[in-house]
């Protein structure tokens, strides 16, 4: 691809606008880029583009420029039960608890993540939002539900 100011001649996929997912190459394309009128339309462009469709929330991965396929493993778990988090309201409920998000978010950018990930397992809250995206992807048989109910 190549940089979205038009003087430059690199190609690059390393950089896209926040706003308009245009790419550019350096901090000084992105500045011009900025500056020029041509971010508002390409985002103006990406707006109208999305009121098209009839449902965004079924968006591909080839349409996501930062989301790219997983190599498959025993524990992939399929792109429909994926999509099927978005329509649980419990998580939703849970997901409006600002403390939530804000662990998300460190998890998701954390150098260390399995740390990361063992410090958030100390919170009630991020064991009760495992336990539903679970329920939802992984839902419990009924000889599991039986045992879990003689353990408690």
């Amino acid at each position: 691809m190549e940089c979205v100011v038009e003087s430059c001649p690199n190609l690059t996929n390393k950089y896209k606008c926040s706003k308009c997912i245009a790419p550019y190459c350096s901090v000084n394309c992105y500045k011009k880029h900025k500056e020029s009128t041509q971010c508002e339309e390409l985002a103006a462009a990406q707006r109208e583009k999305s009121i098209r469709k009839p449902d965004n929330s079924q968006l591909s991965v080839e349409q996501e420029p930062t989301v790219y396929a997983p190599f498959s493993t025993e524990d992939t778990i399929p792109l429909a039960l994926l999509q099927k988090l978005n329509d649980c309201e419990p998580l939703r409920q849970l997901l409006l608890n600002p403390h939530l998000r804000a662990l998300l978010q460190q998890i998701d950018v954390a150098h260390n993540a399995n740390l990361t990930m063992t410090a958030a397992m100390q919170e009630p809250l991020f064991i009760e939002f495992a336990n539903a995206c679970l329920q939802v992807v992984e839902p419990l048989t009924d000889a599991e539900r039986a045992e879990l109910q003689l353990s408690t």
